[in-house]
């Protein structure tokens, strides 16, 4: 059965979050998905005028592949990925799943392994091609959401063909405020937390890149945070979830970490030096994502939200921090959840998940 959600969703990507031009080539990347959402993204780009190039990728085969990675196979996979991801203008990828676990026994050193190899191809991807990369909805992600699978589906086709060129206005009001401040404080319950982010800049996302979106993204100075966060969204991180996480920083450092698993808590945050600090401050305002579902790509837009993040930062908004962990925990500041204030240079900014200036109530949920 063809639902017609599909097609506009293949018509957002190609025509908005990757602006496809004629003449260029379209890497199509699809892992688990019905062959429609191929179909469909194949014939959008054509009518662009463009040309695509489609990898299908199976969680089983690449569980198997996996298992037992040698370094040369990777190293030769990762040389023809890179060869093929430098002929490209574009790149699409849709991630479904149907066993989100499915890679949880490839034995942790093949994982970083294969990560490692792989990593010039993701920034080779990253900084020379205009590219979205977006969830695709199924039965186990309705699960943890707690919904019924039509639901979650109805949500999911909401959330994505959200019309984010509305939310433009408030996110360049945010995003120049955001980069101008030199101070954050954040405010909330079991959370006091202060740092600097001067000159490091901010970065509005409205469904270019990922889909969902809807953050304002910076990077607090890597020495400058103090304090206590309590996070109250559920997490999951290499397959294993995480409850009421609470982190306690001294000069920028992860000094205490408990949570309903603290022990696997600290094995990740002792992954390298780099994993005790923060690598991410953002702010999250998608009006169409109230609840945490424990998938990051969605969670970090909920709707009042923002989220702190150990390890790597990004190279648009840096503040030095280098790490193979970039763990997105998220903290909702609604008042259903608690509430909580952020402020900016002495300001407040936004208090029990509303923005307060008038230039950001277009990011109100």
């Amino acid at each position: 059965m063809h639902d017609s959600r599909i097609d506009q969703l293949a018509r957002q990507l190609v025509r908005y979050s990757t602006a496809v031009k004629a003449g260029e080539n379209v890497l199509i990347d699809l892992f688990d998905v019905p062959e429609e959402v191929g179909i469909a993204l194949i014939r959008e780009v054509r009518k662009a005028k463009a040309t695509p190039f489609v990898n299908v990728n199976q969680a089983r085969i690449s569980r198997e592949l996996g298992m037992k990675a040698t370094e040369d196979q990777y190293k030769a996979i990762a040389k023809h990925a890179m060869y093929q991801m430098k002929t490209m203008d574009c790149y699409i990828a849709i991630r479904g799943s149907n066993n989100i676990n499915e890679l949880s026994d490839i034995p942790g050193a093949n994982m970083q392994m294969v990560a490692e190899k792989m990593r010039p191809v993701l920034n080779e991807r990253v900084n020379n091609t205009r590219w979205c990369v977006l969830r695709w909805p199924n039965p186990s992600m309705a699960q943890s959401a707690g919904m019924s699978t039509e639901a979650f589906e109805d949500f999911y086709f909401r959330v994505c063909l959200l019309e984010y060129r509305k939310l433009k206005r408030g996110m360049n009001a945010l995003e120049k405020l955001m980069t101008e401040t030199e101070e954050v404080h954040i405010k909330g319950k079991g959370t006091d937390l202060r740092f600097s982010k001067k000159g490091i800049p901010a970065l509005a996302c409205g469904g270019e890149h990922n889909i969902p979106d809807g953050e304002c993204f910076t990077a607090p100075v890597k020495n400058s945070v103090e304090g206590i966060i309590t996070y109250n969204a559920p997490s999951i991180y290499q397959g294993v979830a995480f409850d009421n996480v609470c982190l306690e920083f001294e000069k920028g450092k992860i000094v205490n970490a408990t949570s309903n698993n603290t022990k696997a808590l600290n094995k990740i945050l002792d992954t390298d030096a780099g994993a005790r600090y923060i690598g991410e401050f953002a702010i999250g305002f998608n009006p169409e994502i109230k609840e945490p579902m424990r998938d990051i790509l969605f969670d970090e837009k909920i709707a009042g939200s923002f989220h702190f993040t150990p390890g790597q930062a990004y190279e648009v908004a840096d503040n030095g921090n280098r790490s193979a962990v970039h763990w997105d925990l998220v903290n909702i500041q609604r008042r259903d959840y608690g509430g909580g204030e952020i402020w900016f240079d002495g300001k407040l900014i936004r208090k029990n998940g509303q923005f307060v200036a008038k230039s950001l109530h277009s990011l109100n949920y």
